[in-house]
């Protein structure tokens, strides 16, 4: 991979090679990384920015045109520069709720597989006082949700979802899956990213 061209890279990526994808976000990385600590967020953390960063950077190869004279890494840097800005500004306007736009993947419940070799979900909520009718409509809300986010998740990115709710650390969903912490990193950016745009 090493001696690879960015273009050649998000090709191979694009094609489905997740291991070409993992190897250009993680040789950005650092870049994402120096962009974000260039901002502060008041009553958030560097991890929140640099996740921003990050997102910013998985859109820079959603969106890059190599027929653009832009080379990657421009591109890239632009990306990511406006996605931090964006969090930034937003939480600014909404009086500093940190990243208020973002799914939680922790704190409201989850979403777990039936079983290892089902690919059945189920999400969980938290239990709350509402009525028969509410309840109804709210079930009826998750389904739509639940059929959402298998569709926008790739199986593999649904194995990582469900052993990150479940309490397993980077390293212990690594070992499960036989990869490397980089790639459950680079794994969860990505599922952040399109679990945001279920909102809109």
């Amino acid at each position: 991979m090493e001696n690879l061209t960015d273009e050649e890279l998000i090709d191979l990526a694009k094609n489905g090679n997740e291991l070409a994808l993992d190897f250009l976000l993680d040789k950005y990385k650092l870049l994402a990384s120096k962009i974000a600590r260039s901002y502060f967020l008041v009553g958030a953390e560097y991890e929140d920015l640099l996740q921003e960063a990050m997102i910013g950077l998985y859109k820079a190869y959603i969106g890059y045109d190599k027929t653009n004279k832009a080379s990657f890494s421009t591109f890239a840097t632009t990306c990511i520069t406006r996605n931090v800005q964006t969090a930034v500004k937003t939480a600014n306007r909404k009086k500093n709720q940190i990243l208020n736009n973002s799914i939680s993947l922790t704190n409201q419940g989850g979403v777990k597989k039936q079983n290892e070799d089902d690919d059945e979900i189920t999400l969980i909520i938290p239990s709350n006082s509402l009525s028969p009718d509410e309840k109804l409509i709210e079930s009826e809300k998750l389904q739509i949700i639940k059929q959402k986010i298998k569709q926008c998740l790739s199986k593999f990115e649904l194995d990582v979802l469900v052993l990150y709710l479940q309490g397993y650390s980077y390293t212990q969903i690594a070992q499960k899956l036989n990869l490397t912490n980089k790639s459950i990193d680079n794994a969860l950016s990505r599922i952040r990213h399109k679990l945001r745009f279920l909102k809109k």
